[in-house]
Parts: C-alpha cells; sequence; structure tokens
C-alpha cells in the first residue's frame, strides 16, 4: 500500500509540473487519482 501511495504522490506531482496548464485541468487530474483510490480500497 505504501508503494501504491508513493506512485500516487508521484504521478500528482508530475501531471502538476507538465501537463496542466489550467486549475481546471489540475482538479480533473486529482479527481481520477482520487477514483482510483477509493476503486483500490473497496477491493
Amino acid at each position: 500500500m505504501k508503494t501504491f501511495v508513493k506512485f500516487v504522490a508521484l504521478f500528482v506531482m508530475a501531471s502538476g509540473l507538465s501537463a496542466c496548464n489550467t486549475w481546471h485541468g489540475f482538479g480533473k487530474d486529482v479527481e481520477k487519482v482520487g477514483d482510483s483510490i477509493q476503486r483500490s480500497g473497496s477491493k
């Protein structure tokens, strides 16, 4: 589980620095990460 959390943190940082040009886009990325965390937690 710790590895997954580290991966998510790295993904958020990388997407925030490179892919997101607007706050709206950043919000969508964060929402996708949250959804994947919820899906992995319900397994």
